[in-house]
């Protein structure tokens, strides 16, 4: 994606704040010549997905990418044994990462070291699932395997692996589980009405501005002459209360400055974006 916006573009300033697993769809969010420096700053801690997961089967990979490992099949649940199921995996969670993904173990990403034949283990890490409901349920038979797919909806913090909560959900209902769609509908603020398909034969593509990217994901805080002055060459500013730890620092002619941090009664400059 960042190559060929690249090309669109006709920069090689691009970068982006999130990758998705190979088979999902939806939602990138992609930074643009200065706003690459902002991508690593940007509060995008909750995301949001569309998902289906297949229960009854499991792959290596937790996902329809992956070999099959076990076809135990799905055995009578009703709707209340699947709620039941669910309960344990929303909120604060302790979650262990699908092992064929990106996380590095000693030194070596995670998934390289399954694909050459490793066990590898991973440790539980905290996250947590903001919302995971059933939308819709079909009961099915794949490959002469009773199997049941649910359409779920995702909101969860930024880390949270959706095709472990497959996995999990299978296991919790002592058999196995696996997706075989996924869509990002949201980053942050950023959602899918908002959202261009990058095809071949996307012509162009509409860039927020820098002002409107820090309105929606910061605190924000107008300054005046004086302090857009100081700000400009990153000087601290003592006294001025910003409205939250972080925030965003704007000119009277609404061009994002820089980001601030809280010290003592005052702001230091965490990263400025003004020339």
């Amino acid at each position: 994606m960042v190559a060929r916006c690249r090309r669109l573009l006709g920069t090689r300033k691009v970068g982006h704040a999130g990758t998705l697993d190979p088979m999902a769809t939806g939602v990138l969010l992609v930074g643009v010549n200065r706003a690459t420096r902002l991508l690593g700053h940007l509060m995008l801690t909750r995301k949001a997905y569309a998902a289906t997961v297949r229960l009854g089967v499991g792959t290596v990979t937790d996902d329809a990418e992956g070999e099959v490992t076990s076809r135990p099949g799905l055995g009578p649940v009703d709707d209340a044994a699947l709620e039941a199921a669910l309960v344990p995996l929303r909120g604060a969670i302790a979650q262990v990462p699908t092992a064929v993904s990106a996380i590095k173990v000693d030194g070596v990403r995670s998934y390289a070291k399954v694909r050459a034949g490793e066990d590898v283990q991973l440790s539980a890490r905290p996250v947590t699932v903001h919302r995971l409901e059933v939308l819709a349920r079909r009961d099915l038979v794949v490959d002469g395997v009773p199997c049941a797919d649910l359409d779920v909806v995702v909101e969860c913090s930024s880390g949270t692996y959706v095709r472990a909560l497959a996995r999990d959900l299978g296991a919790a209902l002592g058999s196995a589980g696996h997706l075989t769609a996924l869509r990002r509908t949201a980053v942050g603020p950023f959602g899918l009405d908002e959202a261009v398909p990058l095809t071949d034969a996307t012509a162009s593509l509409p860039v927020l501005g820098m002002a409107d990217v820090v309105r929606r994901t910061f605190a924000t805080v107008v300054l005046d002459a004086e302090q857009e002055a100081a700000v400009r060459v990153g000087r601290a500013l003592p006294g001025l209360a910003l409205p939250a730890e972080q925030a965003a620092l704007l000119g009277a002619d609404d061009e994002f400055l820089a980001l601030y941090r809280r010290r003592g009664d005052g702001a230091v400059a965490e990263a400025v974006f003004c020339g």
